[in-house]
């Protein structure tokens, strides 16, 4: 299928798709990049081994599984603030015209802000906690 017969590619849509499964690389099969595979297979694989554990989130496999979930968030709020002119440039150039997205994009940028921020300190937070578990640090405490 040619390039030109394709249907244009949407800011909103790849906002939230980084969003809401970049952790599972959504947004890069949505933009056809050449490696997508890898970024599913390695958050399908942290998470499969994440299960062998019997304490399914407090294992390294878990915590992995947060850096593609983060760069999702960061994604999304860059592409869903990209400049209208640039984001036809790059990904939809068969075109040839320029979409405007209005305020969806920029709810879109917001959200995934506000969402990735406090993924992000959870993230932190749980990493600190099982460290310091692992090392004793915090035996005796009751939480």
């Amino acid at each position: 299928m040619s390039d030109s017969a394709t249907r244009p590619r949407s800011k909103l849509v790849l906002g939230l798709l980084a969003c809401l499964l970049g952790w599972l690389g959504a947004h890069w099969w949505y933009l056809r990049r050449r490696h997508a595979w890898l970024v599913t297979l390695a958050a399908v694989a942290c998470l499969a081994a994440a299960t062998q554990f019997p304490v399914w989130y407090d294992n390294p496999a878990f915590f992995l599984a947060f850096v593609p979930m983060i760069d999702g968030f960061i994604e999304g709020v860059v592409f869903s603030l990209m400049p209208d002119e640039k984001f036809d440039r790059l990904y939809n150039p068969a075109h040839g015209r320029v979409t405007h997205t209005g305020w969806g994009p920029v709810l879109v940028a917001l959200m995934g802000t506000l969402v990735g921020a406090i993924v992000g300190m959870f993230a932190i937070a749980m990493v600190v906690v099982y460290t310091w578990t692992a090392m004793g640090w915090l035996d005796g405490y009751v939480f």
